[in-house]
């Protein structure tokens, strides 16, 4: 009750201080008009605009349509609605003035955002994808990515439970060799959609998938482009929203033994070993999952004020998102605040989107995943015989080196700050109806502030005497953006031409200070550590600062003869500073063509409404390095030492090697498409293949150290990536009546990524237990094959090489036996092959919506198919040779249980215990429900009683259902190596959560 309490709260404060900030103007009038408004059917238009033209007086109709507004009998009256032509009516001294407003055909064709402008849905020739704001508002998440995840085809996403943690987005496949995320673009500023921005502000979503869309965007927008649009105000008067979201989350929880099965085991091993037993603490029973986890809860409130008049609007919004993780010592916090204006005069027209926030995170220490179960629950959780009073290894009673986590979340903490400014001020005049200048100013700065604190005392067993100490930075990264746009927009009979040309000019810069100290003062009273810089001694001091600019010419064209045949060329030309000056430029192009073959003369197909066929080129660049990769390193902190004396004197020397020939590396993709809509366009089919290849892709791939490089893996252009996929959407919506519609859609992706060509005279890179190797997916599978356990000893004696050399002469009956792949008679590293991939062979979404006059419902399903992943949990727990728990139900070898696949138990023997084997290699197959949930709209008859336009509550839960034979905690786990993307060690998991919310206005 508490907690509801200060939810509530916290709402009413968020409303009381953007209150501060929104505009209400209030005026009197001479007369009272009054009506209703409906639409040429005669049904009633809810909720319809009604303003008097050249003032801010305005009104709403009601849910029958009818209003009521002050004003002068010599006034005009505006009547505007969504999808509804607009009408401006002189009152002519009436007091009674009934609407009927017709159908506004174009307003009812979508409009997209592509970057630099808009076009109609209907004329696009390019695969660009659309997430509405109601479909991203159900979800309890983070970030935006999490939100996208089954909405679209071609966009994969990867998240986690972590509290503040980045979701991993991937367009068509993999790019390049860095895993880099996509171009955000957020009105109009180049910038990032992490986790201080408020999902709850934006409108909608255009992820342009493929390079003719994308292409305007240039060098940065090989990894796909994501264009958000915040909400703005509508004409009419102030309208108050209102929503508060409470969530709960869960932990899944490993499948662990406790102590009398765990003693049973370790014994089990030890005596097959002959080594001493360890001298177990059987009085403890410790389940390390209860220290470390916790139920979670999510609270996010958000509250906005949005209005306007006939040339002006404005919309102001404030959040708060906090997020009280499952995992001690993970917690996430922001505040966010936003101003979007805009007005109009005569031919100018000017406004502004400005974003705040705050955010503060909890960065863990360690990896507690991994800990509970490497942990033995014979440890106590406290021990005061060690430094620091906590529980954890010790020699000969539990020979472990895992890390509690309860010590770690105390002893050692770290927090990460982040305030951002986020905004742009635009400036546009229309001096023809056909022209158009803009001005785009965007400018985006992060004041970051990182501490961390270690306490005195010990985590793990054998760990080394740690003085106590503090490091601190501060930094500010700042983006200034200056773009020019010309816009020429007419149409010549059947012909109609868009043109934009214009000029774009970015800097970055990124400067930071820290600093550390240690034996740091204690309050003896409180024990509590003072973090401040100026207590403790040995003082420390850094600093850097980096800088980049991009430099930006680009130009579309667009052409449509008569709603049949479009045409669009972009070309933009990128230069970047991150290169030497004989590579600093670099053009990428793109060309796309459309066929609307329902327009023709010849075609008459009655179910039919819509028909088109779309086909493009484009070429991408990329230049994801660091800021100044073609330069040479120098370490500034040497000393050499010369002299009779010895003296030591202050020496420089290049650490890494510099590639002064970087150049963009170039993706350069082909697309093929067609629309359908069937049914008055309620049934639609949208499909793509592609096909693209990167070209000169950046990497540093390792060189020996023998060759003077000490500084991070030197850059070049080098590999070539292809990427082939196959998208597939239907969706269909069906009003039947006015208490009953529906929705559905489902989209498949297929993709097909290939290393065409490794360069640097290597065909072949090995990474862990993977190997990316020419001709093959990147981070294939590379391990030792298994083939069943060795029962007796004649099976061992008879295990031969084609020339009977005996393979595995020191296996035990019980032992693992492994496939000699190179015959050439024993077991090794050389034997390892390709089994498996990580990338599945398809994915799937499904999305499903139920209106049934005030509940709805909605549900949305994701699913990966014929990924092959590596447990690391199993590979750990299901070994013997280490000590660490075990996974409950295990029943090794022995010679009364013959009949298992489980290896018998021996401490310290590795071979059943290889990391390197298809042994923890699972089908990583799932189909989940992320998301479900049931709403119910107040009636109006209520909420005429309290005041409010709109009311709704709803209840949902996301991640509640999976399907799989995945033996971790989740398939759908997120790893950010791109040669090991298929490895989960430790990984967060997406965790169940279930949802009460609440939406109001008025």
């Amino acid at each position: 009750m508490r907690t509801i309490i200060k939810c509530m709260l916290k709402t009413q404060y968020l409303i009381i201080l953007t209150m501060c900030f929104a505009q209400s103007v209030f005026s009197q009038s001479s007369g009272q008009v009054s009506g209703t408004i409906t639409s040429t059917n005669g049904e009633p238009i809810a909720f319809a605009n009604v303003i008097v033209k050249g003032t801010s007086i305005g009104t709403s109709a009601d849910f029958d349509g009818n209003y009521t507004i002050d004003a002068a009998p010599d006034a005009i009256i505006v009547f505007s609605y969504i999808g509804f032509k607009t009408q401006e009516i002189p009152v002519n001294n009436r007091t009674i003035i009934n609407v009927t407003m017709e159908d506004d055909i174009a307003a009812l064709d979508e409009v997209i955002v592509v970057g630099y402008g808009t076009q109609k849905k209907e004329d696009l020739t390019s695969a660009i994808a659309v997430v509405k704001s109601d479909q991203i508002a159900k979800r309890q998440t983070t970030t935006v990515a999490e939100s996208l995840q089954g909405l679209a085809t071609g966009v994969n996403v990867r998240g986690g439970g972590r509290p503040g943690s980045e979701a991993k987005i991937e367009i068509r496949g993999l790019k390049n060799l860095q895993s880099t995320n996509p171009l955000y673009v957020i009105d109009g500023v180049i910038t990032t959609a992490n986790r201080d921005f408020n999902p709850n502000d934006i409108e909608t979503i255009q992820i342009l998938k493929d390079a003719a869309a994308a292409a305007i965007y240039g060098s940065r927008a090989a990894n796909g482009v994501v264009i958000i649009t915040t909400k703005k105000g509508k004409a009419g008067p102030m309208k108050i929203e209102a929503s508060t979201k409470m969530s709960t989350t869960t932990m899944p929880r490993y499948d662990l033994v406790s102590k009398d099965e765990f003693v049973r085991l370790n014994n089990m091993a030890y005596d097959n070993a002959g080594y001493t037993r360890q001298d177990l603490n059987l009085d403890v029973n410790t389940d390390w999952q209860d220290v470390a986890f916790r139920t979670g809860f999510i609270q996010d409130h958000n509250v906005s004020f949005s209005g306007g008049g006939e040339n002006s609007s404005y919309f102001v919004s404030a959040n708060y998102f906090g997020n009280r993780g499952t995992v001690i010592s993970t917690d996430f916090e922001r505040m966010s605040f936003r101003v979007n204006t805009s007005g109009t005069k005569g031919i100018f027209t000017i406004g502004e989107n400005v974003a705040l926030s705050n955010s503060k995170t909890d960065e863990m220490s360690g990896n507690p995943l991994i800990d509970v179960y490497r942990l033995l629950p014979t440890i106590p959780i406290y021990d005061n015989e060690n430094p620091g009073g906590y529980g954890y290894g010790k020699a000969d009673v539990a020979n472990t080196f895992a890390a509690n986590p309860l010590a770690i979340a105390d002893l050692s903490d770290a927090t990460n700050q982040n305030f951002r400014i986020r905004g742009n001020v635009f400036a546009e005049i229309k001096p023809f109806s056909f022209l158009k200048y803009r001005l785009n100013l965007g400018y985006e700065t992060s004041f970051d502030n990182y501490k961390y604190l270690r306490k005195e005392g010990n985590w793990a067993l054998n760990q080394a005497y740690q003085r106590s100490y503090t490091n601190q930075n501060r930094a500010q990264w700042q983006n200034k953006l200056i773009e020019n746009t010309l816009t020429f927009n007419k149409e010549f009979g059947k012909h109609s031409i868009n043109v934009v040309a214009g000029t774009t000019y970015q800097k970055e810069t990124y400067e930071q200070i820290n600093g550390t100290k240690y034996n740091l003062i204690v309050n003896p009273t409180t024990g509590e550590y003072f973090e401040v810089l100026n207590s403790g001694d040995s003082p420390q001091t850094g600093g850097y600062k980096n800088e980049a600019v991009l430099i930006s010419y680009l130009g579309r064209l667009e052409y449509n003869y008569d709603d049949r045949y479009l045409f669009n060329a972009v070309i933009r030309r990128d230069g970047s500073s991150r290169f030497s000056e004989s590579n600093k430029w670099g053009s990428f192009p793109s060309l796309s063509l459309g066929w609307r073959i329902n327009k023709e003369s010849f075609f008459n197909v009655e179910a039919i409404s819509d028909l088109k066929l779309r086909a493009s080129y484009g070429e991408l660049g990329s230049g994801n390095i660091g800021y100044y990769e073609y330069q040479g390193f120098i370490n500034s902190f040497g000393a050499a030492v010369f002299g009779v004396d010895q003296e030591a004197i202050a020496s420089a020397t290049q650490v890494q090697l510099a590639n002064n020939n970087l150049r963009w590396e170039v993706l350069k993709q082909t697309n093929i498409g067609f629309d359908l809509g069937l049914l008055d366009n309620r049934l639609q089919i949208t499909s793509d293949y592609f096909i693209a290849k990167t070209e000169d892709v950046l990497f540093g791939f390792p060189i020996l150290m023998t060759t003077g490089n000490d500084g991070g893996n030197p850059i070049s252009n080098a590999a070539v990536i292809e990427n082939k996929g196959f998208e597939f959407n239907v969706s269909y919506n069906q009003v039947v009546n006015d208490d009953f519609s529906f929705n559905a859609s489902i989209n498949f992706t297929t993709l097909n990524n290939k290393l065409v060509e490794l360069g640097n005279g290597l065909n072949e890179s090995i990474q862990g237990n993977t190997i990316t190797r020419q001709g093959e997916s990147v981070g294939m599978w590379y391990v030792l094959q298994t083939d069943g356990l060795f029962q007796n000893q004649d099976e061992i004696n008879n295990y031969t090489n084609s020339q009977g050399q005996v393979i595995m002469p020191n296996a035990k009956p019980g032992d693992i036996r492994y496939k000699d792949i190179n015959d050439d008679g024993q077991i090794t590293t050389e034997d390892r092959a390709i089994v498996g991939s990580p990338w599945p062979d398809f994915e799937m979404g499904l999305n499903a919506g139920v209106n049934y006059k005030n509940f709805d419902f909605s549900m949305n399903w994701i699913s990966s198919h014929g990924a092959t992943v590596y447990n690391g949990f199993r590979s750990t727990v299901d070994r013997f040779d280490d000590d660490s728990n075990y996974r409950a139900g295990v029943q090794p070898w022995t010679p009364e249980n013959p009949n298992t696949n489980f290896p018998r138990a021996e401490k310290g023997y590795g071979m059943n215990a290889r990391g390197d084997t298809d042994r923890w290699l699972e089908d990583g197959s799932f189909a989940r429900l992320k998301y479900i949930g049931v709403g119910y709209t107040v009636p109006k008859s209520i909420l005429e009683k309290i005041g409010f336009s709109s009311a709704r509550i709803s209840i949902s839960a996301q991640n509640i259902i999976t399907i799989t034979n995945y033996g971790g905690l989740d398939p759908e786990f997120n790893n950010s190596n791109i040669f090991q993307r298929g490895v989960d060690s430790g990984s967060f998991p997406n965790l169940k959560t279930y949802s009460l919310g609440l939406n109001f206005g008025f």
